[in-house]
């Protein structure tokens, strides 16, 4: 068994498909409109053929929160193979103005990590 996809639902599509390609190597498939449903949304695929969804609808609205800790997602995770990869992306995200919301370091359970945040707040960790 494994985990199909992930999904989340984001306020500007094209600029949130454009992040995860151009920094994680992600591709795309064409895009998904249903009119009915005002839904539209892309299936990123990544090297190691993990998947994202990229989702829209114009009815969803902000949360309450403000990405402090709530029950639910919290973040995921994508491995880049190695403690130089993992620092080199941080500072490529830094470089980019992108916010950096855990500096590279080996935590308590032993993974060598940082905390990016993608642009519209998701929390995003780069590790081994």
């Amino acid at each position: 068994m494994k985990i199909e996809h992930l999904a989340i639902w984001v306020k500007d599509l094209y600029k949130m498909r454009e992040f995860y390609m151009d920094y994680f190597n992600a591709t795309s498939n064409e895009l998904y409109h249903n009119p009915t449903k005002q839904f539209s949304s892309y299936f990123l695929t990544f090297d190691s053929g993990a998947r994202l969804e990229l989702m829209h609808k114009s009815q969803i609205k902000s949360g309450s929160h403000s990405r402090q800790e709530f029950f639910g997602y919290a973040h995921f995770a994508i491995s880049l193979g190695s403690k130089e990869a993992v620092d080199q992306m941080t500072e490529k995200f830094r470089s980019n103005g992108l916010r950096v919301k855990g500096e590279p370091r080996t935590t308590g359970d032993g993974y060598y990590e940082s905390v990016i945040v993608d642009p519209e707040g998701n929390l995003i960790e780069l590790t081994v």
